[in-house]
């Protein structure tokens, strides 16, 4: 079945894109890249000016009011104990911040909340550790861009927060802004199926870099490995539902 497109327009360099279905030649995907930069420079992401009617916290108790309300307390007062930990919970106000800045016009399935904390150790299908995110309670399609800044802030909060210098704050945010591009200009010379079957090893990872590392980090890692192996959906239903009436029978806890 031919692939369907949808008209051109200045966005894809004046180009037809591909509609459902539809999968892009790579000459295509960097002409519509190359455009997309033209419509974002590099520079234009460093640039932010609060309005003066931005209001985070009114944006937090307006979301709020959708949440059950014995437990609003307890959720603003963890955000109050620490700046990153204010900066988790406050995927709401980042996400109003950034709609006023300029983006490449690339939107994606966000994750919605891609800090560090939400990514981490997990068991596949196959039983080998690897290294994703782990957190789509925020998920939406919006510009790609959005993923990335909130992950790179939260670089340089948690490092700010761990006594990081300003010097080595930035060098944790380039390091971390650098990989996804590279990252994304491997995925970008791959099939689609080797893109879906890709993934980070965990223990692969260690194996290569516990030459370079501290012995005492690799203990921590390799225990944290052994934690996460007790992480599977097993935890999880014990965990979020309540057996009631005899076996078979399950009801959600809330």
């Amino acid at each position: 079945m031919a692939a369907q497109t949808k008209p051109a327009s200045p966005e894809t360099g004046g180009r037809k894109t591909p509609g459902p279905g539809g999968h892009p030649a790579r000459e295509h995907s960097a002409a519509a890249g190359k455009a997309a930069r033209r419509q974002a420079p590099l520079e234009s992401h460093r640039d932010f000016s609060a309005p003066p009617s931005r209001d985070p916290i009114g944006l937090l108790l307006g979301r709020a009011e959708s949440r059950v309300p014995e437990l609003v307390p307890v959720r603003h007062g963890r955000m109050l104990v620490s700046p990153f930990v204010y900066f988790r919970g406050a995927a709401l106000p980042m996400a109003a911040d950034l709609a006023a800045t300029r983006s490449s016009g690339l939107r994606a399935q966000l994750c919605g909340d891609a800090h560090l904390l939400n990514l981490g150790a997990f068991a596949s299908p196959e039983r080998r550790l690897v290294f994703d995110l782990n957190n789509f309670d925020e998920t939406l399609p919006g510009p790609f861009e959005w993923d990335v800044k909130r992950l790179v802030a939260s670089m340089a909060v948690a490092g700010r927060e761990n006594g990081l210098t300003t010097r080595q704050r930035r060098k944790v945010a380039f390091a971390a802004a650098a990989a996804y591009r590279t990252a994304m200009r491997g995925f970008a010379a791959m099939s689609i199926l080797d893109v879906w079957y890709a993934r980070f090893d965990v223990e692969d990872a260690l194996a290569r870099l516990k030459s370079d590392l501290p012995k005492n980090a690799v203990r921590q890692t390799r225990a944290q490995i052994a934690k996460a192996r007790t992480r599977d959906s097993t935890q999880a239903l014990a965990k979020l539902t309540l057996r009631t009436g005899g076996a078979g029978s399950s009801a959600t806890r809330r």
